[in-house]
């Protein structure tokens, strides 16, 4: 078990590092590395890496955006395979359903339980 603790620690802080890099180094804004950062779990997970990488290193890269792009992928390519040409439209929405919903729920709760405060420019 700690061997996996570390291993997702190593490979989901290497993917956090790289994205603050981009932010201290170059011009990119934080959405352009965030689309970055799906488009690119979709392309890894498309040429076969991503699917590796996930069960070595487990949550340390199912839980960073590359993982989300690699959901969107992987569940796009299991629907093509039941359904058919359908599936590209589908497949994505289907797979990320109940992490999405989960995200949704989780804001919904928190602005409930937390106050807004405005922020001092």
């Amino acid at each position: 078990m700690l061997t996996d603790i570390l291993k997702a620690f190593i490979i989901g802080g290497a993917l956090c590092a790289v994205g603050q890099l981009l932010i201290d180094f170059t011009k990119l804004t934080p959405a352009r590395i965030l689309t970055g950062y799906v488009v690119a779990g979709v392309i890894l997970s498309a040429v076969g890496l991503y699917k590796p990488l996930a069960e070595f290193a487990g949550a340390g890269a199912t839980v960073p955006l590359t993982g989300f792009g690699h959901l969107l992928a992987d569940g796009i390519r299991k629907t093509i395979a039941s359904d058919g040409l359908l599936g590209v439209f589908t497949g994505g929405l289907t797979a990320a359903a109940g992490g999405v919903t989960a995200a949704l729920l989780f804001g919904l709760l928190a602005s409930l339980v937390f106050r807004q405060k405005d922020r001092k420019s």
